[in-house]
């Protein structure tokens, strides 16, 4: 049951949408059509004014009904394997303004989690905002020892809002989820798990400095990119203390290029440090619109240096989500659509039993008419998004990473192409798609995993030899009672002769690998060694590798 604020909350709600003329809509699902004639009678409907498009009209009511409704329009825009094209482009639009609460507040806030006063933490902290959000704000600040830092503040009561709002939101998806026709298509419900998981995750400031402080890491020797410094000590889950940030707005075409700043070079270095995280680190900036990222140069240095801010939405991807778009990638550079439908069905994106030569078939058809350009123009968003369409309609759950990952795509295409319209996209990226599938699927993938497996197999080389006498007694047992009695009996002997072969194999190349990384390692501490244990070293990993390889077939 519904408490009295939120049945308040459902009728604001209703009337919001009639008052955009969205009344229509709700009569005409599956569940109110019996009784459309009602949509007839209600008194506003009798003199019926132009509205505006039916995008624009969803789009006005979520900015009216408050802020988490406009965060979840956001995240809606992003789902365009979802959505009419008409939508998501007008969910595109929303902006998470919200008026600032008063600066008073925000100092209780932070006093109250320091437990101290404010004169005892900062030499200065402006209750002015630099910024208002729907979850948080941000106040400029000034260190005891004179460094300047902005502190970001979650907004007052903001949780019970946003549960509040999320109860609401959840019952109105299980009811689409039921009632639309294309409810279960859409899979409403799963959306909205997805928009609670994000932002309650943004209601944790600990969690966005952890991002932060990693993808600082990540790029600490990069002197073009930069990541703000964290202040752990002043950072606690409703307060986020971090270093300040300057230069000009990316989405500042005309002051690049007064500052002289080379916007060719500026677009490329963009789309290569994206693809940087996404392959190297598997660790990316999920919202890097314009008014997150600013250029800094000084006539000292050679190249700009690029900053960034707002850590609160960020995505890792695994190994399988990194092959899919490397494999997927260069096969739609090739044209190999076969290829991209073998890929999804062999790693069970699709069902099994799906037809590949209609899935093929399918791919082709949305996808020819995007190659059919130059390259420089072809958009590596819309061709993800193009894949995510059609791979749903073959029943693939798209998997949230990816939509971040298509969605953070689009924006670095964008900027680039604002930036410079020439960027080629795909000749910036292709290098590190080539150098991921060789790591990864090439020789020095292959001997990458064994090093990696070594620790593993040696653990378990002590019970091999164990095992596979069990095996051969067990063998030798139904021999004895079945011996010509069965086809299947000399098939399985035959299978065991190879089994051994293979145990054999992996003893011995485990064995050469052991003394190969044994014989590196004392001529690291014992330089005087002998004089050929470099040589012997390699010889020994070499043949460990090759058995370790044929230990894996015939």
């Amino acid at each position: 049951m519904f408490s009295p604020g939120q049945i308040f909350r459902i009728l604001t709600i209703q009337r919001v949408l009639i008052r955009h003329g969205l009344d229509e809509i709700i009569f005409a699902t599956h569940l109110f059509r019996p009784i459309r004639f009602v949509f007839y009678l209600l008194p506003w409907n009798w003199f019926r004014r132009v509205h505006e498009p039916r995008a624009e009209r969803l789009r006005r009511v979520l900015e009216e009904l408050g802020p988490i409704f406009v965060k979840f329009g956001q995240i809606l825009s992003t789902r365009r394997d979802l959505l009419p094209a008409d939508i998501a482009e007008e969910f595109a639009r929303l902006q998470d303004r919200v008026p600032p609460f008063p600066g008073r507040v925000a100092r209780s806030i932070i006093e109250k989690a320091y437990e101290k006063t404010l004169d005892e933490v900062f030499l200065e902290f402006d209750e002015t905002p630099l910024a208002s959000a729907s979850v948080a704000q941000v106040h400029a600040a000034r260190l005891k020892d004179g460094r300047d830092f902005i502190v970001k503040v979650i907004r007052p009561g903001i949780e019970t809002t946003i549960r509040r709002d999320l109860e609401l939101m959840y019952f109105l998806a299980k009811k689409a989820d039921i009632y639309y026709s294309k409810g279960r298509h859409l899979r409403v419900s799963s959306v909205v798990k997805e928009f609670e998981r994000t932002l309650l995750a943004e209601l944790d400031l600990m969690r966005e400095a952890a991002s932060a402080s990693q993808l600082r890491r990540n790029f600490i020797n990069e002197k073009q990119y930069y990541v703000p410094e964290v202040n752990w000590d002043l950072t606690r889950r409703n307060v986020l203390v971090m270093e300040r940030i300057s230069g000009i707005p990316v989405w500042d075409i005309n002051g690049l290029k007064k500052a002289g700043i080379d916007l060719k070079w500026l677009a490329e270095y963009g789309v290569e440090i994206f693809f940087t995280q996404v392959f190297r680190d598997s660790f990316f900036h999920a919202d890097m619109h314009p008014g997150n990222i600013f250029v800094e140069w000084s006539d000292t240095d050679q190249l700009p240096r690029v900053n960034v801010v707002d850590f609160g939405i960020m995505s890792s991807l695994n190994e399988f989500d990194q092959r899919y778009l490397a494999e997927n990638f260069l096969a739609f550079l090739n044209r190999d659509y076969q290829r991209v439908a073998k890929l999804h069905i062999e790693s069970g994106w699709v069902p099994t039993g799906t037809r590949m030569d209609e899935f093929e078939s399918a791919i082709r058809t949305v996808c020819e008419p995007l190659l059919d350009r130059p390259m420089k123009e072809i958009s590596c968003g819309d061709i993800l998004l193009r894949l995510f369409q059609t791979a749903r309609s073959f029943n693939m759950e798209i998997m949230p990473q990816l939509v971040l990952l298509q969605k953070t795509i689009v924006n670095i295409e964008g900027i680039g192409r604002q930036l410079y319209p020439d960027l080629d996209l795909w000749k910036t990226a292709r290098p590190q798609l080539e150098r991921w599938m060789n790591d990864r699927v090439g020789v020095r993938g292959v001997i990458k995993g064994v090093m990696e497996n070594i620790p593993l197999w040696l653990d378990r080389l002590p019970g091999l030899p164990g095992k596979a006498i069990d095996v051969i007694e067990h063998l030798h047992d139904g021999k004895i009672q079945l011996e010509n009695k069965s086809r299947d009996i000399e098939k399985l002997r035959h299978e065991m002769r190879i089994y051994n072969k293979r145990t054999v194999r992996a003893v011995i190349g485990s064995g050469f690998l052991l003394s190969a990384a044994i014989i590196f390692g004392l001529d690291n501490y014992v330089p005087a060694m002998f004089a050929g244990a470099p040589v012997v070293a390699w010889v020994a990993g070499i043949i460990g590798i090759t058995l370790l390889i044929l230990s894996t077939g015939e």
